[in-house]
């Protein structure tokens, strides 16, 4: 049994906090300033509570991060300063080069480092979610999830390369609905949104309700969405590429954080609302 860290048990981090205990692990996580809804989490899933990220540091052989991409490095910093000695993996969604530098700031502590990079929804359904994990320790932090719900996958040695996996995947699912929301906001705009809406249709009977509730049901997340799109406007940048793909949905998303603690589901005219009142 290893003795498992879990930086935070978010919805995604529990899930993958409670495949590592179905394997028989020892998960441990930081009760200090965190609310009701994840302690909840966490007892539901039989998650030891410690009060400090100093206790958890000093009892765990592993620590896992899954975290919003804007507080990855400063949880890494705080890590290193708690005198960690172990194997931290980094499953956040962050570019290849902050992966890299967390890397060599983990290595100089004396701390072993696997990146790691998460697809698809939280791991409660066999075949849904993969953790891809990339570096010279990547095996060990695979084994964890060894006939879990999490399937695990070591993709290589070389750091960064599962955060590039993860960059380029989201660039697409993430990026296009952020430049979804933005031609629906031009759209309305300009006046032509029903004449937009009727070519849609025309081509595809759930085209216009389908892509409606992609650009409604984003908002929830937009305030996370945003730092995710500045990882990969750099992954872009770092690899040749324009960014301003992914510098603009930033905008997009940022515009759109404002409907992180809404109760609903936010009706499509209060999001455009939100789109167009935001850049003036």
């Amino acid at each position: 049994m290893t003795t498992v860290g879990i930086i935070n048990p978010g919805a995604m981090g529990t899930s993958i906090a409670a495949s590592a205990r179905a394997a028989g692990h020892d998960v441990l996580w930081v009760s200090a300033g965190r609310s009701a809804a994840t302690r909840q989490r966490a007892a539901e899933q039989d998650l030891r509570e410690v009060d400090t990220l100093a206790q958890l540091c000093a009892a765990c052989d592993i620590i896992l991060c899954v975290c919003p991409p804007h507080a990855a490095e400063a949880v890494a910093d705080a890590v290193i300063a708690a005198s960690f000695s172990g194997l931290y993996c980094d499953g956040n969604a962050i570019s290849p080069q902050k992966a890299m530098s967390i890397a060599e700031r983990m290595g100089a502590a004396g701390i072993d480092f696997v990146d790691g990079s998460i697809i698809g929804p939280p791991a409660w359904q066999s075949g849904s979610t993969r953790f891809y994990l990339s570096g010279p320790s990547a095996g060990q932090v695979a084994a964890l999830f060894a006939g879990t719900l999490t399937e695990a996958i070591a993709i290589g040695a070389e750091v960064g390369k599962a955060s590039a996996l993860k960059m380029t995947f989201a660039a697409l699912t993430k990026g296009s609905t952020a430049l979804l929301s933005a031609i629906y906001g031009t759209a309305e705009n300009l006046g032509v949104r029903d004449e937009l809406e009727r070519e849609w249709a025309m081509r595809s009977a759930e085209a216009v309700e389908q892509r409606r509730n992609q650009v409604r049901g984003v908002t929830s997340k937009a305030w996370r969405f945003a730092g995710e799109m500045q990882e990969i406007a750099a992954t872009f940048e770092l690899a040749g590429l324009p960014p301003g793909f992914f510098e603009a949905a930033f905008e997009v998303y940022t515009r759109l954080a404002g409907f992180k603690d809404a109760e609903s589901v936010p009706e499509l005219e209060a999001v455009l609302g939100a789109l167009m009142n935001e850049g003036r």
